[in-house]
């Protein structure tokens, strides 16, 4: 495949799937989400992309195909979780469970020689994996299938357990059949290698709007991930820390490292181990409730947001949201583009 391919992100939040699709040497083409909030960064973080924000439910392929601006090669997306994750009420009545089977209309009304899909590992529990076998039926007739295969950010150079599942649906005609989904055989990286660089950041600018940072020179040499995270800028965003009460920093001094506080349930992160999942809270359409953020490994406070950002692999030039919850909220929604990258370029490897 000599032209490159051009990419459809759907339910794409922050963008955490089409900034792998692009590391990966990829056209992203277009993004679609119905919040406003999650893809607020949009302009700033994929110039030359376009957003459309529309409810999926409401969209043909069609209409995709026109936005953006031809054929597309790949689908990818991650349909909303949360009416299939073990951790919360995982009600079957639960709307957003639905929007499982808008992705493979989608890619039905679509033919990408391509798909991939990340869902909760809820998906393919004994209640779940029925309706997960119900939509690849739906397009079996035209697509082979790798997956659902369980992988784990940690496996593929992200420093964050996130297990995860993945589908990847290659079209008959395309003849891919050895392609292999995840080979996990990169090197593991630590929260140490991931952030501790980021307390010699200087303030520039802290108004309403973004929080500015510097890189200042330490005294430690960079790690190799942290190099890969300051590529490309001179200044980061969204470094602001939390204040705590003076009761509640001592109660965090008192935790080891890998130790959870009883109260809030915050765990403290190991400076030789790797970051919890991240998770999103909620938002405004239901109770805005702020996800509990793991604790610095050696200071007592909750993680920035650009502490999360490179646990969750974004790199530093990356946007997110002028207020801390809205970020959060982003990347612990996303898909890690490191993953994302990883699986891409695998696929279009095998493909040539």
């Amino acid at each position: 495949m000599g032209t490159m391919l051009r990419v459809i992100d759907l339910f794409c939040g922050v963008g955490g799937f089409g900034l792998g699709a692009r590391a990966a040497g990829m056209d992203l083409s277009l993004s679609v989400d119905v919040d406003p909030i999650l893809t607020s960064s949009h302009g700033l973080n994929f110039r030359g992309s376009q957003l459309l924000l529309s409810n999926l439910r409401d969209v043909s392929g069609r209409q995709l195909r026109l936005a953006a601006g031809g054929d597309i090669d790949i689908v990818v997306g991650g349909p909303p979780c949360q009416g299939f994750s073990t951790i919360g009420k995982g009600r079957i009545d639960d709307p957003r469970r639905d929007l499982l089977g808008e992705f493979f209309r989608l890619v039905r009304e679509l033919e990408p020689a391509f798909f991939l899909m990340e869902n909760v590992v809820g998906l393919v529990s004994p209640k779940n994996r029925p309706i997960l076998d119900t939509c690849l039926d739906s397009v079996n007739f035209n697509y082979d299938f790798q997956g659902p295969t369980i992988i784990d950010a940690v496996d593929l150079g992200a420093p964050t357990r996130r297990r995860r599942v993945f589908v990847v649906g290659v079209r008959k005609d395309c003849g891919l059949k050895s392609f292999v989904l995840a080979k996990g055989t990169v090197s593991k990286v630590t929260v140490e290698e991931a952030i501790v660089d980021l307390a010699a950041l200087v303030p520039v600018e802290a108004g309403a709007g973004f929080d500015i940072w510097e890189y200042a020179e330490i005294q430690a040499e960079l790690s190799a991930y942290a190099v890969r995270m300051r590529k490309g800028s001179h200044r980061t965003t969204g470094h602001r820390k939390t204040p705590h009460r003076d009761d509640v920093a001592k109660r965090f001094s008192c935790l080891m490292p890998g130790k959870t506080d009883p109260i809030r349930r915050h765990q403290r992160l190991n400076w030789e181990g790797f970051c919890p999942t991240l998770r999103a809270g909620t938002g405004p359409d239901r109770g805005s409730y702020q996800a509990v953020r793991p604790i610095h490994p050696s200071e007592n406070r909750v993680i920035t947001v650009r502490e999360a950002a490179r646990l969750q692999g974004f790199p530093d030039w990356f946007h997110f949201h002028p207020t801390v919850w809205h970020s959060f909220r982003m990347i612990g929604n996303s898909v890690s583009p490191i993953v994302s990258a990883s699986i891409l370029t695998g696929l279009v490897r095998d493909s040539i």
